[in-house]
């Protein structure tokens, strides 16, 4: 049974998309069968994976409102090497008209409970602010990433996300956990970046994943030609920060599966 992975911060340019299609296609290098919701109506992740935002005859949108299946709207990002369900500006709309359900926050989760023996991981992509898209997908999920920048900003918004999560928990998911703070466009000349990773070792200690994304021009511009930094240039650092990233999350994913047996 996959688990579910909300990839989320409050904080936007924290590297958050580019996590997310990049882990993705790593662990879909790795043999396991991915899937990637984008919850974002920029649809930003949806063209990084190489799928066109502006030509969807059905997206995320269709799930949230209508009931569509996922199994049956899920679009193999071929060249990404995962599957993908894509968003574009429609689901901007869809915040509004989700007021009217007694369901409202519930409504992905309950989508996503069909699919769950079809893959090893889940991931969504939530949107930067705080709303009714990131309510439910917050109340799909089983844990939480949090890519964020080692600055002293980061820091404050990372204690928002976490007051967040309590909130979800008590509230609307009480089995939500933290899946990992990822270090992400980490500038190792930087003394306040050094002095912020150390911080977070100290505080968060497991919790902090131990790969580090490095800032990466390849990372930067792999989104232009619609596909991950491992199949942009595969030798790069950022390609090779989010390989061992993915290498990671299955060898927790393993440890996690042995302790609940």
């Amino acid at each position: 049974m996959a688990r579910v992975i909300a990839i989320a911060n409050q904080k936007g340019g924290v590297g958050k998309t580019t996590t997310a299609i990049n882990l993705c296609a790593s662990l879909g290098a790795a043999n396991q069968k991915v899937l990637l919701i984008d919850m974002d109506p920029q649809g930003n992740t949806t063209m990084g994976a190489g799928v066109d935002k502006n030509d969807l005859e059905e997206s995320v949108y269709d799930i949230l409102l209508d009931e569509k299946g996922i199994s049956e709207m899920a679009i193999d990002a071929e060249q990404a090497g995962f599957d993908v369900i894509p968003a574009n500006g429609e689901l901007t709309a869809a915040e509004v008209h989700l007021l009217s359900y007694d369901d409202r926050e519930y409504r992905l989760a309950t989508a996503i409970e069909k699919i769950k023996d079809d893959y090893d991981f889940i991931f969504i992509d939530c949107p930067p602010s705080l709303n009714m898209l990131s309510l439910n997908s917050l109340a799909a999920a089983d844990s939480v990433l949090i890519p964020m920048q080692c600055e002293y900003y980061a820091l404050e918004g990372l204690s928002a996300l976490m007051g967040t999560v309590d909130q979800i928990k008590e509230s609307i998911n009480p089995d939500l956990e933290i899946e990992g703070l990822l270090r992400t466009m980490f500038d190792g000349r930087n003394r306040l970046a050094i002095d912020v990773s150390l911080e977070l070792e100290e505080h968060f200690g497991d919790q902090v994943f131990k790969t580090i994304v490095p800032r990466n021009v390849r990372l930067a511009e792999a989104p232009s030609y619609g596909l991950p930094v491992m199949y942009h240039d595969i030798r790069s650092r950022g390609a090779q920060a989010y390989i061992a990233l993915a290498d990671e999350m299955i060898s927790r994913e393993f440890v996690r599966k042995q302790t609940a047996e």
